[in-house]
């Protein structure tokens, strides 16, 4: 092997592909009062991405079933759907658009057409109830809403609360009053052209909603710079693994046909994972997404091998369900090259399964909400070396672990972990005093604990926030037992997580009722299914009479409950 396919370490890749010239150069710019490391040469906002896309123009972009939508044949859908948005409903730039529907082409056409005409996409959790999509659409102050079929139901009652237009996506009954169709809309647009709208790296442009710790939902504002800067960041931690682990030489007898980039989107658009790691990165690269309907095996499997699937990113538990299906072998998985993960850490011994079963290599990734998705990275040869490190942050991002009074800690010292870089997001929407709490001098207090390597390898040992990771969604406990608060009967309670072999995680409670009152766990969840998402109602619910433990201060022990309940389900 000569140098110039050589594998290179760390620091040497990153050198090359951020130096003078080179495709990620760096430069230092003052984002909100922060020099930060910044790319260079990036778009200088989504509207731009968007267009580098048109240099794959014809190749397959989203495919959905049997359907399929070229680069260029998405791209003039959302200009199409822009001009509607500023000519026909007369929004001006900064009014947010919300979008609450499963993974359909329209999710796609209805971000891009929201943010490339300066408004400020706001993706809601499709499995919110009416209660939580009206308070995120009322607290966001939405002008204009899109939805598919399943949430119009949910939300039609409501409708007469909100002071929005509402646009539906493959609607299978007829309108209601007020409700207009969004392939109309598309196909009117198409007549129109877009005002030319000046949007700045630094304008707003998504909301993407959290779970809150107090009871409500926090929108996470994230800006034109920081949604593309997460995008580049993908690009150059992809880059620099490939110049670590190049493939291997073809063989000159029977040289392997080449592959077109194409990644099989099996998580939510509306978390930052589907939305930035898997649709906005796919933009530059002319990566063709494949979008399931929900989440299943073996249709994942099939699809590997029909769609010819270069790269799978998901929460650990969807690939040890492709690795324990019995029909694993029947399916030609050898044109995946990656196989990652996030959401949830992934157990060292599905690392090794892995990389024997596949031919690809595994790889995990570390980032949040107000992170862009961006945080560290695992994958090659240094994630089966270390498979209990989320791996390295790329080259435009910090982290670090502080102590409780703010003061960095050496390297190996145990702390919050926090993040620092243009990637981090600009605050929470209307919220200053959650914003101060979470951001200091450009670093974002993560509220995980972990520690930080001499080499800048990442570990993931606790959480400082009360919360629980169910299948790689967010539940904060606090949320929960706020709702449980509001229920006739409950005294006191508390929330946390319990072990899951497949989920990673369950949510369970401890209730105590008040005197004379009798509770069933299926009337609690009834009950709270109507102010919660399903993914939040506690799977695990146990009632007792007696008072909960407390410490001098009157503070619930949490963690001697918990131990008390894990010790009675076997988990000890």
């Amino acid at each position: 092997m000569n140098d110039a396919t050589a594998p290179l370490d760390w620091a040497t890749a990153n050198a090359r592909l951020t130096a003078p010239g080179a495709p990620f150069e760096l430069e230092t710019v003052p984002v909100r009062g922060t020099p930060l490391r910044c790319f260079r040469h990036a778009p200088a906002n989504l509207g731009a991405l968007f267009a580098q896309s048109l240099a794959h123009g014809d190749r397959d972009f989203l495919v959905y079933g049997d359907e399929r939508l070229s680069f260029a044949e998405t791209h003039d859908r959302a200009l199409a759907l822009a001009a509607r948005f500023q000519q026909h409903f007369g929004l001006v730039p900064g009014d947010r658009v919300a979008i609450a529907m499963r993974n359909y082409p329209e999710w796609v056409i209805a971000f891009m057409a929201a943010t490339l005409a300066g408004y400020v996409a706001v993706p809601m959790n499709a499995w919110w109830s009416a209660d939580e999509l009206v308070y995120g659409l009322g607290d966001c102050g939405a002008r204009l809403l899109l939805v598919d079929a399943q949430r119009l139901e949910r939300i039609a009652p409501r409708l007469g609360d909100l002071d929005l237009r509402v646009l539906v996506a493959r609607a299978d009954a007829p309108l209601p009053a007020g409700v207009a169709d969004v392939a109309a809309e598309i196909a009117a647009g198409a007549a129109l052209t877009l005002e030319p709208v000046a949007v700045d790296p630094d304008d707003d442009a998504v909301i993407m909603y959290t779970s809150g710790t107090t009871g409500f939902p926090k929108g996470a504002v994230s800006t034109h710079r920081a949604s593309v800067s997460s995008v580049l960041a993908f690009e150059v931690n992809t880059a620099a693994f490939g110049l670590m682990y190049p493939p291997p030489a073809a063989q000159p007898e029977a040289p392997a046909p080449a592959l077109l980039p194409a990644m099989l989107l099996t998580v939510p658009l509306f978390h930052v994972t589907g939305c930035n790691a898997i649709l906005l990165a796919s933009f530059r690269t002319g990566r063709k997404v494949v979008m399931m309907y929900k989440w299943d095996a073996e249709q994942a499997l099939a699809l590997i091998e029909a769609e010819r699937i270069t790269s799978f990113t998901g929460v650990p538990t969807m690939t040890w369900e492709m690795l324990q299906s019995p029909n694993f072998e029947r399916y030609d998985t050898s044109s995946l090259a990656t196989i990652g993960g996030g959401g949830a850490p992934a157990p060292p011994e599905q690392v090794r399964r892995v990389e024997a079963r596949f031919k690809g290599r595994p790889g995990i990734g570390y980032g949040l909400t107000e992170t862009n998705a961006v945080g560290a990275q695992n994958a090659g040869d240094d994630y089966v070396r270390r498979p209990r490190s989320t791996g390295r942050p790329p080259v435009v991002v910090d982290i670090e672990a502080f102590d409780d009074a703010g003061r960095q800690l050496p390297r190996g010292a145990l702390g919050e972990l926090w993040i620092r870089g243009p990637v981090v997001f600009r605050g929470y929407w209307n919220r200053e005093d959650a914003t101060a709490e979470a951001i200091s001098d450009g670093w974002f207090h993560s509220g995980d604990i972990g520690r930080v390597d001499e080499d800048g390898f990442v570990f993931i040992e606790d959480r400082k926030k009360d919360m629980v990771i169910r299948g790689g969604e967010n539940v904060y406990c606090a949320e929960v037992e706020a709702a449980l608060y509001e229920l006739e009967g409950v005294s006191e309670a508390v929330v946390f997580g319990v072990p899951d072999e497949r989920l990673g995680e369950q949510v369970a409670a401890v209730v105590v009722t008040r005197e004379g009152q009798v509770l069933t766990p299926e009337a609690v969840r009834a009950q709270l299914a109507v102010r919660l998402a399903h993914f939040k109602v506690p799977e695990h619910l146990y009632f007792q009479e007696e008072q909960l433990p407390r410490n001098a201060s009157g503070k619930f022990l949490k963690r001697e409950v918990r131990a008390q309940l894990l010790t009675k389900l076997g988990h000890a």
